[in-house]
């Protein structure tokens, strides 16, 4: 089969690999009908993290089930479903105290599994999937998704349930005002996401007109393009004086989280999603003066899942509006470039 292999930076290839087939008793094999490049797949395309030998890549995908271990009841082929962007075990005290990604069990998509079998990544033609029951979501009712519902449930597989995560651990709710720093796929979810909890103020710090206007789209209130110390005199001058309440980090560098401090008021919370690369680092002093909770981290989105499918199916958001770019699966490295040079927001790869 086709599968999307990095070897190093900037150094994207689809190559031939062996198509998968159920290892252990609890796998399943997913044919995929979508995949797509994710804002943290750059980090090691720019060399940022090392790339210490060739390896699949790809952890967003959504399709049907192809074949069934011998320990899988809950799953048959034909079903269509969404997979979070890790497996898990769904037992053991991480996933049962509702950190997915920290399960005992984890497998990563790409990598090599506890039982020392390949698990393949995610932008390729199909892929093993350990631990199918507790790791997969099933989409009740679909089996043939059009475009638009493929698009809406693969953003599911990550960057929903992650602007969703940061929403969350920032208390974005009724009453409350919203500041998301990043206008990515993941920052957009998280306007679309506070706009879903209530948040009565959304203010997306973006310089970028078309992802302006998505973010316009999914309930931002306010554009603010200044950075640094003017960036966070706009956001209290659109709030009255004061800075918001809830800020969403969304990026994952130094300066995002700076961008995230300054314009958070006294008491406010910082809900923090980036995958740390540049060297973001919390200043305790300014935490502590201005008595700013910071909560966050990498998104178990398995959890999420369920809540946010139900308001997909019932048409009340439409998350898929983040991939503004479609290619081929054999046009990968061409899907990486466009991303890396913000030509795209968020591709979706077809095999």
């Amino acid at each position: 089969m086709r599968a999307t292999i990095i070897h190093g930076p900037r150094d994207i290839r689809v190559e031939e690999r062996p198509y998968p087939n159920v290892r252990l008793p609890p796998d399943v094999v997913v044919k995929v009908t979508a995949s797509c490049v994710c804002g943290s797949d750059l980090w090691p395309y720019r060399g940022v993290r090392e790339t210490a030998e060739p390896r699949a890549i790809g952890h967003e995908f959504v399709g049907v089930v192809e074949s069934v271990g011998d320990a899988v009841t809950a799953l048959v082929p034909g079903d269509f479903v969404v997979a979070p962007w890790v497996g898990n075990c769904g037992e053991c005290p991480q996933c049962r105290n509702g950190i997915t990604v920290a399960c005992d069990h984890r497998a990563s998509w790409g990598s090599i599994d506890e039982h020392g079998f390949h698990v393949d990544g995610g932008q390729g033609e199909a892929v093993r999937v350990p631990r199918a029951e507790a790791t997969l979501v099933k989409v009740p009712g679909v089996d043939r998704p059009d475009a638009e519902l493929t698009a809406n449930l693969l953003a599911l597989s990550d960057v929903m349930g992650t602007g969703h995560h940061a929403a969350v651990s920032a208390a974005a709710g009724p009453g409350r005002s919203v500041v998301v720093v990043g206008d990515g796929a993941v920052g957009l979810c998280g306007v679309l996401a506070a706009k879903r909890l209530g948040a009565e103020r959304i203010i997306m710090m973006s310089r970028h007109a078309e992802r302006q206007a998505l973010a316009k789209e999914f309930g931002a209130t306010d554009i603010v393009e200044e950075r640094g110390k003017a960036g966070a005199e706009a956001v209290r001058s659109l709030l009255g004086g004061v800075a918001a309440d809830s800020v969403l980090e969304c990026v994952g560098t130094k300066e995002s989280m700076d961008q995230a401090l300054r314009s958070t008021r006294p008491g406010g919370s910082v809900g923090f999603v980036g995958v740390p690369a540049g060297g973001a680092e919390l200043p305790i002093g300014v935490l502590f003066a201005k008595n700013i909770s910071v909560a966050g981290g990498a998104a178990s989105t398995r959890v999420y899942l369920p809540e946010l499918l139900e308001d997909v199916l019932a048409g009340k958001i439409n998350p898929g509006r983040v991939f503004d770019v479609e290619m081929p699966l054999d046009d990968a490295a061409e899907a990486y470039k466009a991303m890396d040079e913000r030509r795209a927001i968020k591709v979706l790869l077809k095999p």
